[in-house]
């Protein structure tokens, strides 16, 4: 059974490779309208030799069922692990095509670094730009971004929004597949299941088109917002970062195109006009689709992830700016603490503060109180979601009352729209406890055991909050992920975003199936 199981997966997993060698292709384009020759070459040998590699797989297992109910997990966490690998191929190749001088053009006129695309040389580095942009986590090798050229800007925002809504979602709304119930365990293996159509495939093409929508709305919102705020920023340069933040913030992934990232412009109307992207980007996609598709603007407030959210963004700030105020680290701590909670809850990871010189008070508020958390279930962000979340405080709250009931009674509860039996709650309450509780011991055993191989200037808080920001895929950075940093404590950071993205579950269905087989064990 393990063999048949290990043909149907990697026939799926050569499909999922075949289909981003076509996203790799992609950047190349941009790289012919800057002139970036050799990052073209690059990412079309890439594309080539990705392309050649699954349909190899796919020719070898052509011949293997469709995918069976224990297959979905196991094709979601290794399809990602394989896909992210080969996802960092043309990074390689351009750090070591383009000559020194090519690079060294990247450079900003007035600066002396090196480029960072010599970073790249290193396959540890490419695993980890390619894991931290596809799982929309932020956290990166490039030094100076604008170092690594136009190009290779592109295809890390790029990348982001791709994994934002996720490569199963996208293969399914793309490719011909088999059954409807070969869809529909694989849509579920990446993604919350919600249902938008009768057919698997229209829901995943649904999702799709709402994400493309709220995307090129976005892009022309930070074109006229960047002119109006900052006129004498060149036009092209605009258009360009426009594109790219647009991906990133709705992807929830933080990648940006400056030098600094949002705090490069330099400017406090620039922070106030990139948060829509953060908010738009923390809510979940299924109800972009009933604005766009159904008109239910009312869904803003009756959704309980979206209200949710909104009361977050408004207390959480609030607090976090005063608990910044309070310890006096920061100069300006309402427009920090505004910012850099929106865009941890979000978990994008922009950023516009020096988190590592916050006191803990503001350090564990941060963490537990926004990255921990995350955004809503169904869309792009990492955390454990706003959504559990909810559930399980509002679980507890019905446990405690029920206590003063009789026995006898049949105490229900209404959530998000629905009125839910004991049963169900119960159940909804294990689910999502168990979830909050894998997610926090697979953080404090990652910050533990990080704290050996970190730098000795930086602190245990320092090392749960990298960590935090890796597996909750937030990727704000109090200054540990460098190209310096220990090759153990980048693996640690790449298994912890890979873990995030896929929401634990999967992986360890992947572990199981690598030590025990597909065959379920009753006893």
């Amino acid at each position: 059974m393990k063999n048949k199981s290990f043909q149907i997966i990697f026939k799926e997993i050569g499909n999922l490779i075949s289909l981003l060698a076509f996203i790799l292709i992609v950047p190349a384009f941009v790289g012919v309208l800057y002139a970036e020759w050799y990052s073209v070459v690059g990412f079309l040998i890439a594309a080539f030799v990705t392309f050649a590699f699954g349909k190899s797989i796919y020719f070898v297992f052509r011949d293997a069922i469709e995918p069976q109910y224990m297959h979905g997990y196991i094709i979601a966490a290794l399809g990602w692990l394989v896909l992210t690998a080969m996802g960092g191929l043309p990074l390689f190749i351009i750090s070591y095509i383009t000559p020194p001088e090519v690079m060294q053009s990247f450079i900003p006129a007035g600066f002396d670094y090196s480029s960072s695309l010599l970073y790249f040389r290193n396959p540890l580095h490419c695993l980890f730009e390619s894991m931290s942009a596809y799982t929309t986590t932020g956290l990166t090798m490039a030094v100076h971004e604008p170092s690594v050229g136009k190009t290779v800007l592109f295809y890390r925002s790029f990348a982001q929004w791709i994994g934002g809504a996720g490569f199963i979602v996208m293969a399914l709304a793309m490719i011909k597949h088999g059954s409807g119930r070969s869809l529909k365990l694989l849509y579920r293996s990446e993604s919350t299941g919600i249902n938008l159509r009768t057919k698997v495939m229209d829901t995943a093409r649904d999702i799709w088109k709402s994400y493309a929508i709220i995307t090129g709305i976005t892009v022309v919102y930070l074109i006229v917002g960047t002119w109006i705020i900052l006129p004498d920023y060149p036009l092209v340069d605009n258009i360009f970062d426009a594109f790219n933040h647009a991906m990133a913030g709705l992807s929830s992934g933080g990648f940006s195109t400056l030098d600094d990232s949002i705090a490069g412009y330099h400017s406090e109307a620039m922070d106030y006009l990139l948060l829509l992207p953060m908010i738009f980007g923390s809510f979940s996609l299924p109800f972009y689709f009933r604005i766009f598709y159904k008109g239910q603007i009312s869904e803003i407030w009756r959704d309980v992830q979206t209200r949710s959210l909104l009361w977050c963004f408004l207390f959480g700030s609030i607090i976090l700016s005063l608990l910044l105020m309070y310890s006096h680290a920061v100069p300006e701590p309402f427009r920090e603490g505004i910012f850099q909670y929106i865009s941890a809850i979000s978990t994008t990871g922009w950023q516009t503060s020096n988190i590592h010189v916050w006191d803990d008070r503001s350090f564990l508020f941060i963490i537990f109180g926004a990255m921990f958390i995350g955004g809503a279930w169904g869309g792009t962000v990492g955390g454990i979601k706003i959504y559990r979340a909810v559930f399980i405080q509002k679980g507890i709250r019905w446990q405690i009352k029920r206590s003063f009931f009789s026995p006898n009674a049949v105490r229900t509860m209404k959530f998000d729209g629905k009125t839910m039996l004991p049963d169900e709650i119960n159940a909804e309450l294990a689910s999502a406890s168990i979830f909050a509780v894998l997610f926090f011991l697979i953080l404090m055993g990652s910050t533990f055991v990080s704290t050996f191989f970190i730098p000795e200037n930086f602190t245990f808080f320092d090392a749960l909050f990298e960590s935090t920001a890796a597996q909750s895929t937030a990727g704000l950075s109090v200054g540990i992920t460098e190209p310096g940093m220990n090759p153990i404590v980048e693996s640690i950071y790449i298994f912890q975003m890979w873990v995030g993205r896929l929401e634990i579950f999967p992986v360890l269905a992947l572990c199981r199936f690598a030590f025990l087989g597909a065959n379920p064990k009753l006893n």
